[in-house]
């Protein structure tokens, strides 16, 4: 197998007397989608924030391309080739769709002050290349209804492609997606299963994705990680992880529930 995108080695992390991530363990291979599952509290997004460098491991290691990211400032993560969205979408709501993805561009800017003060050709290829890019993202999410709407007046599940647009407008190669059908109903959601198998197919871009939802987690998941209280309880495929009996007992803990988890996705 091939060298991992991602690798986490032995992460922890403790807040206080709280031991939110124990010993956790996994690599993320390019090319596909991994999921961390688990119920609320399970450790899922502290792992997210790990990788982002919103938070610092007590003890453990990432590396992303053989580089070790506790060794990054925050501020450089996105410029590594990592891009994340949030369970609660995070966008700047009186700006429109077009300026949204133009911001997420920013980490490409090489120009200096004085050259864009006088806007040199140098910059204007710049810019050029800029829009062209995101005009990319647009047509490819079909948001190009939406390129000049106010994010304020747009529909919660547009808004949510619209934050995942501008996390493919930083081109990254490893995208982080914290609970995508978080509030969707289940067409907008066949629908983010469909963004995410083309993200991946596609544009060749590795996910690290959190969800609850587990016919989108089985629709597109090439690997499962199950956590619960901040410790890992199984990893392998989707139907692997849902049958296995911790998760089963951890995740949902009921009968009638096991049998609706290992229920294939439509």
């Amino acid at each position: 197998m091939s060298e991992p995108l991602l690798s986490a080695r032995n992460l922890s992390v403790r807040f206080g007397g709280v031991l939110a991530v124990s010993d956790v363990s996994f690599d993320v291979q390019r090319g596909e989608v991994f999921t961390l599952i688990g119920p609320n509290g399970a450790g899922k997004t502290t792992v997210f924030n790990l990788i982002s460098r919103f938070y610092s491991a007590t003890s453990g290691s990432i590396d992303f391309e053989g580089r070790r990211l506790t060794e990054v400032a925050p501020h450089r993560i996105a410029g590594l080739g990592i891009a994340r969205t949030f369970q609660n979408i995070e966008l700047f709501e009186h700006a429109t769709v077009l300026q949204n993805l133009l911001i997420g561009r920013h980490i490409h800017r090489r120009s200096g002050f004085w050259s864009e003060i006088v806007f040199t050709p140098r910059v204007r290829a710049a810019e050029r290349e800029t829009r062209r890019k995101v005009e990319e993202v647009i047509d490819f999410l079909d948001l190009q209804h939406y390129r000049d709407t106010m994010v304020a007046g747009l529909p919660y599940g547009v808004r949510k492609v619209v934050e995942l647009a501008r996390a493919l407008a930083t081109e990254p190669k490893l995208l982080l997606l914290d609970e995508p059908s978080s509030g969707l109903n289940v067409e907008e959601t066949g629908d983010m299963a469909f963004w995410i198998e083309d993200i991946r197919d596609d544009l060749g871009i590795t996910v690290l994705m959190v969800e609850h939802d587990m016919s989108l987690v089985s629709k597109v998941s090439d690997r499962v990680l199950a956590m619960n209280q901040g410790e890992m309880l199984a990893m392998g495929t989707p139907a692997q992880v849902q049958q296995h009996p911790g998760v089963i007992e951890a995740y949902l803990g009921t009968a009638d529930d096991a049998t609706s988890l290992r229920r294939p996705a439509p």
